[in-house]
């Protein structure tokens, strides 16, 4: 559907450049700002005096409102024009970037991140949504390709942006380069993006729910995050971790007890779906921890400057867009289980490694050849595991499967990042003594690099059938709870929805479609993700890799 009474906008028209741009700018400043940001964290320590807590924080508050704000931020183009919530948030997240450049201390700057984060969570499903609703069918495949190969280079160079920004100037020009961006984005949405919403998308998104859920997941990263520094038995971290434990379990009693949940329960029944969403979890939580700590090593012990630390992790990046769609392909074939194991295994491998980076370490003989394992693990594992969740989900929940899976990869990094430092020994101004920071550092990889093993261990239980490629039906499949509508129907390991991707086809009946819309826990639900022109897993290159991938094509065919 596009916007009313047009047939939809053509490729190779001024509307069209128009549009993809829009996109392109939008999403691709939020997505970068993650990686800039990282890249400038120590020359933020330094100037705010900032302690390992402050630092944490920096990074958790954005991480905070995005994980608990992206269960309910895609539905809202459904509802009240995709335009209009694509602009909110990209006004939101420049004026919130304005904000933490001028921020003269580090609680403000903590402060103007959460913010900064309500506006990402307004803004990263957009860009997707806005492509599918405003380009005819014929074109839709194409302008996607344009958007996702487009937004892989950006993220490609998003790392030797920031260090530039950081060191021409300061590390606020990492901030305040979204402020002209976000004017750009703005004047070119109200000239070339039409207005389109989905009509099936009735009802209100469960803001009190999201409200609790973001509550209780707050008040437990924050009493992580201070006890080291207060001490368990403050009165400050006890407040916190009870309002949040409480939080937290108020949220799944309404999830249980709601009509329509944002997280709905019977999704865990299914126990390839919950292993699949564990292996997430331990997955970028390892990840997220690692990111946060490779750039202060190389800054701090290696004495790199922002643009060589930035640069580092850049084979990364390029592994991840060269093999990730290819490893999807694979998973299709072969069944996923094999990538799951192995990938998180090949993930703690490439950590270990990376326990030789210290002070006098090359770049040739200690980290490129780390990062390059380390990138081939995340290139084997990402496009399978969350091709697997939405596959393993029931039809109706589609949408509520990928934006369960996306906060569950979210809450992981945030978790690992206020728990990590205080594990491997870091606190207070730890981090700007090389010494101090190499020994934390090799604690914390050891940390992480168990995770990503028990993260292959998880996935020896899912089943290998799931994607409906060639993996043969195990007794893994048992504990499985069935996945179609009717489930009263056996499950004989060999359901429609496999023959039917088997034959190149997804299930896209109209209940699916309008029950991802109504339910509010996709990042892309509603009517315009169910095409065959969405990206298949892996194909999207629009989003980096400290996040999870974000656009995806609730049909079953994976992740973007």
């Amino acid at each position: 559907m596009t916007w009313p009474g047009h047939p939809g906008i053509r490729w190779g028209t001024g509307a069209a450049r128009g549009v993809l741009w829009t996109t392109i700018l939008g999403s691709g400043m939020a997505m970068l700002d993650g990686t800039i940001v990282n890249v400038a964290l120590p020359r933020i320590g330094e100037e705010l005096q900032a302690s390992v807590a402050g630092l944490q924080w920096i990074l958790d508050g954005y991480l905070l409102a995005l994980a608990a704000l992206i269960l309910v931020a895609g539905t809202l183009g459904d509802r009240y024009g995709r335009r209009r919530v694509y602009l909110a948030g990209v006004v939101w997240f420049g004026l919130a970037s304005g904000l933490c450049a001028a921020a003269p201390s580090t609680e403000l700057l903590v402060v103007f991140r959460i913010l900064q984060g309500i506006g990402g969570a307004l803004l990263t499903p957009g860009s997707l949504a806005i492509l599918q609703a405003s380009f005819s069918r014929a074109d839709r495949a194409r302008a996607i390709g344009a958007w996702s190969g487009l937004g892989g280079i950006a993220s490609a160079a998003g790392p030797l942006l920031g260090g530039l920004l950081v060191q021409a100037w300061s590390w606020r020009l990492a901030f305040l380069i979204n402020l002209p961006l976000a004017v750009v984005v703005v004047l070119m949405a109200r000239r070339f993006v039409p207005e389109s919403r989905d009509p099936s998308a009735t009802g209100h998104p469960d803001y009190r729910a999201a409200a609790i859920g973001a509550l209780g997941l707050a008040g437990v990263t924050g009493a992580l995050v201070e006890a080291p520094v207060r001490g368990i038995g403050d009165p400050v971290v006890l407040v916190a971790l009870v309002a949040g434990v409480l939080g937290l379990g108020l949220f799944v009693r309404l999830q249980r007890r709601a009509a329509e949940p944002l997280v709905p329960p019977a999704l865990f029944r299914d126990r390839t779906f919950t292993l699949s969403n564990a292996l997430t979890f331990v997955v970028y939580a390892a990840l997220g921890g690692v990111m946060m700590l490779l750039v202060l090593q190389l800054q701090v012990s290696l004495g790199y400057p922002p643009t060589l630390a930035g640069l580092a992790g850049l084979p990364i990046t390029i592994i991840m867009l060269l093999l990730s769609g290819r490893s999807g392909a694979l998973a299709q074939r072969i069944g996923p289980r094999t990538q799951l194991v192995l990938g998180p295994i090949v993930v703690g491998a490439g950590m270990l490694l990376l326990t030789r980076v210290g002070p006098g370490s090359s770049y040739l003989g200690s980290v490129l050849p780390a990062v390059v394992v380390f990138g081939l693990g995340l290139a084997t594992v990402v496009a399978p595991v969350t091709a697997t969740v939405l596959a393993a989900a029931p039809d109706r929940y589609a949408g509520a499967a990928s934006g369960v899976n996306n906060a569950i990869a979210r809450s992981g990094g945030l978790l690992a990042v206020a728990v990590l430092p205080a594990a491997a020994g870091l606190t207070g101004a730890a981090y700007r003594d090389p010494v101090a920071l190499t020994a934390g550092w090799r604690t914390a990889l050891m940390i992480c690099a168990v995770l990503a093993v028990a993260g292959g261990l998880i996935a020896l239980g899912i089943h290998n059938g799931v994607l409906g490629g060639a993996g043969p039906d195990d007794s893994s499949r048992q504990g499985d709870a069935p996945r179609r509508e009717d489930s009263a129907r056996p499950d004989d390991g060999q359901r429609p929805r496999d023959d039917a991707r088997r034959d190149g086809q997804g299930p896209h009946d109209d209940s699916r479609r309008r029950d991802g819309a109504r339910r509010g826990g996709g990042v892309h639900s509603g009517e315009f993700s169910r095409r065959d022109e969405s990206p298949h897993p892996g194909e999207c290159l629009h989003c980096g890799v400290e996040g999870p991938p974000t656009h995806v094509h609730p049909g079953g065919h994976g992740p973007s």
